[in-house]
């Protein structure tokens, strides 16, 4: 399900803004475009193609030529951008509002706030952040690992042993971010992010012994706050009906937001190292998109004038 908007306030938060001016209703305010605009041309009286849902972000060459005009000037300038009803302007490198700028906020209720960072930097950060906060997303019951840099998400019906597979994986010096409940983030066309929900995050539970805080248990160097999702592992229990693949050489695949990833499925059977098996799958899979595929292989030096189809 896609987030259509993050609060103002939170932004304020998290960039650590000073608000210049208050409009009373930073906290009710909601971004809804990932994207960020620096009003050049619209200072300028340009506004074809202008986004008001954007936030503006005044920097050097803004603030420069707001100081060449006439004060009558910068404020109909800054009040016709005003009444566009642009959720907010962010100046940059510390610059001050000028007189006019605060007059013109206060008539349209526009916040104003101000940062210490360079412009670029500032907005390439916050329209990456904008991203990732509005990125469409789902919740799935689930347990995600980094293995070898690449995370892994587990998933299998409750009782099936994520959660006892996953302590065992940060135990042979891999990472957790998520147990239980993942949520997923498409933040491009070909990119997932899991995360953990805030509450839970780097805790466990094992059934028989209760809730684990593994950064606690383990160290900081056992859990991560998010990672990409390369890969995917579907536990079940084994069905002695079923035909398992034995080669590797099926591609499975499944889809979240859209996006197919590859996976497998591991049958869960007395005696089966869980966090091995996953530890190896992972290694395996970034072999193969490194280029080298053991069964392909095998199947090249048992059939090697390329009649493996007799």
């Amino acid at each position: 399900m896609p987030y259509s908007s993050v609060f103002l306030s939170q932004i304020v938060k998290d960039f650590d803004l000073e608000v210049v001016y208050d409009s009373g209703d930073i906290e009710e305010r909601r971004i809804c475009v990932a994207d960020a605009t620096r009003p050049g041309l619209q200072l300028a009286g340009y506004y074809d193609h202008f986004g008001p849902d954007r936030i503006q972000i005044v920097g050097n060459m803004e603030h420069a030529y707001l100081e060449h005009l006439t004060s009558g000037d910068r404020k109909r300038s800054l009040l016709s951008l005003f009444e566009k009803n642009i959720p907010a302007l962010i100046l940059t490198r510390n610059h001050e509002a000028h007189r006019e700028m605060m007059e013109a906020a206060k008539e349209t209720k526009t916040p104003i706030l101000r940062t210490g960072d360079a412009t670029s930097e500032f907005s390439s950060a916050l329209v990456k952040y904008l991203n990732m906060e509005l990125a469409p997303r789902v919740s799935m019951h689930g347990v995600l690992v980094e293995v070898n840099g690449e995370g892994i998400l587990i998933l299998g019906e409750s009782g099936v042993g994520k959660s006892e597979t996953a302590l065992e994986i940060v135990k042979r010096g891999h990472r957790l971010i998520a147990d239980d409940q993942v949520e997923i983030r498409k933040i491009s066309e070909t990119t997932l992010v899991g995360k953990a929900p805030e509450v839970i995050r780097h805790l466990i539970e094992i059934r028989g012994i209760g809730i684990l805080d593994v950064k606690e248990l383990y160290g900081v160097s056992s859990v991560k706050p998010q990672e990409n999702i390369d890969f995917i592992i579907n536990l079940e229990p084994w069905d002695e009906k079923k035909t398992y693949d034995r080669m590797g050489l099926t591609e499975e695949t499944t889809d979240i937001l859209g996006i197919k990833v590859p996976s497998l499925t591991i049958p869960v059977g007395p005696g089966r190292n869980l966090a091995i098996i996953v530890e190896a799958a992972a290694i395996n899979y970034r072999v193969k998109k490194m280029g080298y595929n053991a069964a392909a292989d095998l199947v090249a030096r048992v059939f090697p004038g390329g009649n493996s189809a007799k």
